[in-house]
């Protein structure tokens, strides 16, 4: 396009902007000070804060001032210091009898431990209880988690899929989770469905968007302007999911590497 209008015009066109990125500190309003990465990213259309395994993060527009993104910081300042403080706590690993909370479908749920014989997860109202040997293996508690949350998200799919199938060409031949390390589904020629197990680990919407997006594929296997009206006819609000994923995603992948992480 580049070297088309180059030919039109006469003219030499200029490069697109690079992304730039430098680390700042900030003093919030409560006095405590944080160390934010600010990106100045051409394709960013608003200012946008977000925190994940690596840190806070503050996308700027090219034509925001650094001033806006300072104010943008410090309005958010609450809700910034929340999501550090969740992004280190006990939630991040399983420790047996000490860990007192683990992410579930967007949220902390609460744990209860209690000593037994043998190793059992149950889901009880609004908290899981987990009844562990004192000296149950770290290895045989990972794996017991990534069963429960392999259980969780296939029930939460097993409630979602049926509603979609009757506006489907066919269904999904295998439903597979796995962990994956950028994807959040995938739809392979033969139509098995692979889905992320941190999925399981976001708020139910955006797990559902991703269902949506994977299965959309199976009518159109491009991300062609048509596929988009697939997904918006069953998904109205997936643009607010797919912020929702690039503000969080790597996140939730980093979590549960951390709570599963030896557990292949």
């Amino acid at each position: 396009m580049t070297s088309l209008l180059r030919l039109l015009t006469g003219k030499p066109q200029p490069a697109p902007r690079a992304v730039s990125r430098e680390t700042i500190a900030i003093t919030l309003g409560n006095g405590q000070i944080v160390e934010v990465l600010r990106v100045r990213d051409p394709r960013a259309r608003r200012i946008k804060l977000s925190v994940d395994e690596r840190g806070p993060r503050l996308t700027l527009p090219m034509r925001a001032s650094e001033i806006a993104g300072q104010r943008f910081v410090i309005e958010h300042g609450d809700w910034l210091l929340a999501q550090i403080a969740s992004a280190s706590s006990d939630a991040a690993s399983l420790q047996a009898h000490v860990s007192t909370r683990i992410p579930l479908r967007g949220r902390e749920l609460p744990l209860q431990w209690r000593q037994a014989r043998y190793l059992r997860l149950q889901l009880n109202d609004d908290a899981l209880e987990i009844a562990a040997p004192e000296t149950v293996s770290p290895a045989n508690l990972r794996r017991a988690l990534r069963d429960f949350y392999e259980g969780q998200a296939r029930a939460d799919v097993g409630r979602w899929l049926p509603k979609y199938l009757p506006g489907l060409p066919r269904a999904p031949s295998r439903l597979r989770y796995r962990v994956m390390s950028s994807q959040w589904g995938s739809l392979a020629p033969d139509a098995s469905l692979s889905l992320d197990l941190s999925l399981v680990l976001a708020t139910p919407a955006a797990f559902e968007y991703v269902l949506v997006h994977e299965l959309c594929h199976l009518i159109h296997a491009d991300h062609s302007r048509a596929f988009w009206r697939e997904v918006e006819a069953r998904c109205p609000d997936w643009r607010d999911q797919r912020e929702y994923f690039r503000a969080s995603g790597r996140a939730l992948k980093a979590s549960l590497r951390r709570l599963i992480a030896d557990d292949k």
